[in-house]
């Protein structure tokens, strides 16, 4: 049986990655954003001007943890944050960043996505990914 899986459209993408930084801009702001496909693979990304350049791979790593893992990754935070185990075993995974701004992008219930932002506070990065989602009607993960 073959299984198919819905992913996001580039220009969706694209759309959304402008609609955070919009969202960056009018509360001043300065963010990187990265949304990815279902497998983490990166499909759009943007640092606003005066962001350093460390910022981009940390919202890359946050898109990539939120479509691989299918949650958020401050939920993904806490489930770590209360196993022992699991803390020092992710600890030492690449790509693997639980600190809050990544959102799983959901159609239909299915995970085609994964969006990160950071460089603002992590409530502020978590409002910016909002505005992305809702900006091409989809809706926020919980």
């Amino acid at each position: 049986m073959i299984h198919l899986v819905p992913v996001l459209a580039s220009a969706t993408a694209m759309q959304m990655t402008q609609a955070a930084i919009a969202h960056a801009e009018a509360q001043g702001w300065k963010i990187a954003v990265a949304i990815v496909d279902p497998s983490g693979v990166a499909l759009a990304t943007c640092r606003m001007d005066a962001v350093t350049p460390p910022i981009s791979d940390y919202a890359l790593d946050k898109a990539y943890t939120a479509a691989t893992m299918r949650c958020s990754t401050a939920a993904y935070f806490e489930r770590m944050d209360g196993s022992p185990s699991l803390r020092l075993g992710l600890a030492n995974r690449d790509r693997v960043l639980v600190w809050g701004g990544g959102l799983p992008i959901l159609h239909d219930g299915i995970v085609v996505g994964g969006i990160g932002i950071s460089g603002a506070q992590d409530f502020e990065d978590i409002a910016c990914c909002q505005a992305a989602l809702l900006a091409v009607g989809l809706a926020t993960p919980r």
